[in-house]
């Protein structure tokens, strides 16, 4: 795993972005087109911020598949993920096909749906981030480190859905989902590449955790290390607690 640590998030943004538009670019010389995993949250803001004004892609050539969405939550509401790719990757760029998941009808057929069209071809770059429970995508410790389905229908502990509502997504603990699609722990480590972005002083136990500890189920996003091309971009707030910082 390699690791670049930024000045702040913005910066870590920025960074990541210049990487990510390089993949892309070279996976469309390579090959005729790309295809990505996108991820969303508070930790991905700056980076898409700048990714979307990256002036060499040619979105559409690009196809987008969707990380993870709460279950039973409309896309109307602020919180969804529908919604934030639509808002703050799929408005702003020409992409060429997307893929989001709904499950508001059907969620385990969502899953199949959606996970049959993933694995028809390679991903060329995956995006992700890590929670404060050290969680991959919505996969909570302990994570599904086995199985080879695309997308799981999974439970949200309660760290991870105290997050949601730390980050002002929505006005009450009991408002946050309990259940959620998430693509599968090995599902994500098939791309090709993997660009993690994790800002802000919040994250630095799970860094720490992910970074320092052993690879284990009870910090899912430990796995990126077996990963053979993963980057994880880190800001000095969030590096804060490792001990070679």
């Amino acid at each position: 795993m390699r690791i670049e640590i930024c000045e702040d998030r913005k910066a870590l943004g920025a960074s990541a972005a210049r990487h990510a538009a390089q993949l892309i670019e070279d996976a469309i010389d390579d090959k005729g087109s790309a295809r990505i995993i996108a991820a969303t949250g508070a930790s991905q803001f700056d980076f898409l911020a700048s990714l979307t004004q990256a002036r060499d892609i040619d979105w559409s050539k690009v196809t987008m598949f969707h990380l993870d969405e709460y279950v039973g939550l409309p896309e109307s509401h602020p919180a969804s993920f529908r919604r934030y790719l639509k808002e703050r990757l799929i408005a702003r760029v020409n992409i060429g096909a997307y893929n989001l998941l709904n499950p508001e009808q059907d969620p385990a057929a969502e899953c199949r749906r959606v996970g049959a069209l993933l694995q028809q071809a390679p991903v060329d770059v995956a995006f992700v981030g890590i929670g404060e429970n050290g969680h991959l995508a919505f996969n909570d410790p302990p994570a599904d480190f086995e199985t080879e389905e695309a997308y799981l229908l999974v439970t949200l502990d309660g760290q991870c859905r105290r997050q949601q509502l730390g980050e002002g997504w929505f006005s009450s603990l009991e408002e946050v989902p309990l259940r959620a699609i998430s693509m599968s722990v090995r599902q994500i480590l098939k791309a090709r590449a993997i660009l993690c972005m994790v800002p802000e002083a919040r994250k630095a136990p799970a860094v720490r955790a992910t970074l320092e500890g052993p690879v284990t189920p009870m910090v899912p996003a430990s796995i990126l290390k077996e990963h053979p091309n993963t980057t994880l971009y880190l800001d000095k707030d969030s590096a804060s607690l490792l001990h070679a910082n």
